[in-house]
């Protein structure tokens, strides 16, 4: 008797047990997480030549990401592109300078996205190369021919006997190219620049490749080929004498290569201005989703781009600072 009530409880037991297996727990509805959407849209940008190769690339690796995203991007200059934002005819502006207060007081949100520098800019048969290449320019002889008109020939701006003259470029267009070349000469404007006013980076740095007597100023990018890391043909860098001795010292000898003198802008050896930060601006902190996504993937994955697409990185501190800002309140 005692064996068969042994038996009878080990088969229920066992009965007890396949029913488990049958019928498990039920699964709670919060540990299923349901996919994000994927991301699509379109995202509008105008604004600075400095900064269009780079939201260039970043356009072309996020859509590998999200091949549903449509990027719309356009140059202009920076004036252009705080235009076009502040209006609401674009969702991102693209600024080569820094955001004034005026501009902030309608509403510009600024994104540090990245770093370059504005470089002097001569031709390549410059007949002048050798003694430029030892000696640089001083920032007081670029005062004097950008601001106050006193130096108008070689000679001058050397110290040399010579009276070639030469042959000024600046922008005609609203751009910070401009604004941070006349900040790194005094508290002045890009309407204070003398020079003939040619449109866009494209257009100074065919105008001085053209001239072997022309001086003009680019964006980095237009300076050098991000390919080759060389200045591009019929361009040279125009040095900079930073400490006015009179001579380029080995820490002023910065313009070689694209990686040299991001080297330079990156160490503080290359002045800022002219050298400065780049930014995305948008009109009021950004609350598209399409846009936040982008702007947070540029602020952290996309800065792997930035080196080698000739700009320089920002601190991490400071670009994760503005990704958290970027996030949706809980």
């Amino acid at each position: 008797m005692k064996l068969k009530t042994t038996l009878h409880s080990l088969l229920l037991v066992c009965g007890a047990l396949l029913l488990l297996n049958f019928y498990p727990a039920p699964i709670e509805k919060s540990a299923v997480t349901p996919a994000a959407p994927e991301l699509s849209g379109k995202i509008t940008f105008s604004g600075a030549y400095a900064l269009y190769p780079m939201v260039v690339r970043w356009g072309e690796e996020f859509r590998k990401l999200h091949p549903k995203v449509q990027f719309d991007i356009q140059g202009g200059g920076a004036g252009k592109g705080m235009t076009d934002v502040l209006s609401g005819t674009v969702h991102l502006g693209m600024v080569s300078r820094d955001i004034s207060p005026e501009e902030q007081a309608k509403g510009a949100y600024g994104v540090a996205v990245c770093k370059d520098a504005v470089i002097i800019t001569i031709n390549a048969s410059n007949p002048f190369l050798p003694i430029i290449q030892q000696k640089g320019v001083t920032k007081s002889k670029l005062y004097e021919l950008f601001i106050t008109g006193n130096v108008t020939t070689w000679g001058q701006l050397l110290g040399e006997k010579n009276a070639k003259p030469i042959k000024l470029f600046t922008r005609s267009d609203a751009c910070g190219a401009s604004e941070s070349l006349a900040k790194y000469l005094g508290n002045y404007k890009q309407e204070d620049l003398n020079g003939t006013g040619v449109f866009a980076d494209p257009g100074v740095a065919q105008a001085v490749a053209k001239d072997p007597l022309a001086l003009g100023y680019n964006n980095i990018n237009f300076v050098y080929d991000v390919k080759t890391r060389k200045p591009n043909p019929g361009l040279v860098p125009c040095p900079i004498d930073v400490n006015g001795n009179g001579t380029l010292d080995a820490n002023e000898k910065n313009y070689a290569t694209l990686d040299a003198i991001d080297d330079a802008i990156r160490t503080g050896a290359y002045p800022s201005p002219p050298a400065r930060q780049l930014f995305l601006v948008s009109k009021g902190k950004p609350n598209n989703p399409l846009v936040v996504a982008f702007l947070q993937w540029v602020l952290t994955e996309g800065q792997k781009y930035v080196d080698e697409s000739g700009y320089v990185n920002l601190p991490e501190e400071q670009l994760k600072k503005q990704a958290a800002a970027l996030s949706p309140k809980p």
